[in-house]
């Protein structure tokens, strides 16, 4: 259950019906429809989105910062894994333009981190 005492305010100007809708997921859900907003996001702003999860990856938290993207997640193996899931682990994301006006992603891998620690730096 939530504390309501925590509950934050929707900003203004987000519909009712996409504050119900978001109000109802569970949090791996919410962590699924933020990635899938951000691709959204950068769809219309006509640029590749740079974090695109293996299969098997579960995107826990995304956060901008200047000059990387904090990227925490964890990985689920295919069956017959006893220590799934692994992780989660963060990593700094980093694109980087070729010559050729192609772009190439780094990832970085940090460290594992606390699923729950709002820092992810």
């Amino acid at each position: 259950m939530t504390d309501s005492s925590r509950t934050p305010e929707p900003p203004e100007g987000l519909s009712d019906r996409v504050v119900a809708d978001l109000e109802g997921l569970s949090p791996k859900e919410l962590r699924k429809s933020i990635v899938f907003a951000r691709e959204l996001l950068h769809s219309h702003e006509a640029t590749e989105f740079p974090i695109d999860p293996e299969p098997g990856d579960d995107i826990l938290r995304v956060t901008e910062h200047e000059g990387y993207t904090a990227v925490v997640k964890q990985h689920v193996c295919e069956e017959g894994c006893d220590d799934c899931p692994h992780g989660p682990y963060l990593y700094h994301v980093t694109e980087e333009t070729l010559p050729d006006g192609t772009h190439e992603t780094h990832w970085s891998f940090i460290g594992r981190v606390n699923a729950d620690a709002e820092s992810d730096d």
